[in-house]
């Protein structure tokens, strides 16, 4: 039985599957959570346009919001790539 995680994780089995495969606190909580939510884990999430129609500075600036480190340092597919792996 998966240890309980508070309520902030809807879906403890998953979390604690993802975290074991390395996987951060934050990105298993999500997943978890969308998942307990009914959420299919293959399901497109919303109206956003990929990462690839934003324009190099949203996308700097999206990662300056959650904290990449080295980003002025990116170019845009390095930029998503970082995105897509926090």
């Amino acid at each position: 039985m998966a240890k309980n995680h508070g309520s902030q994780i809807k879906d403890d089995d998953t979390y604690e599957e993802l975290r074991k495969q390395g996987e951060s606190k934050e990105k298993a909580a999500r997943i978890a959570n969308a998942r307990a939510a009914g959420d299919h884990p293959s399901k497109k999430g919303g109206k956003a346009p990929s990462y690839e129609e934003w324009t190099k500075d949203d996308l700097y600036e999206r990662a300056q919001e959650i904290g990449i480190e080295g980003r002025s340092d990116m170019d845009k597919d390095e930029l998503i790539e970082a995105l897509r792996k926090h």
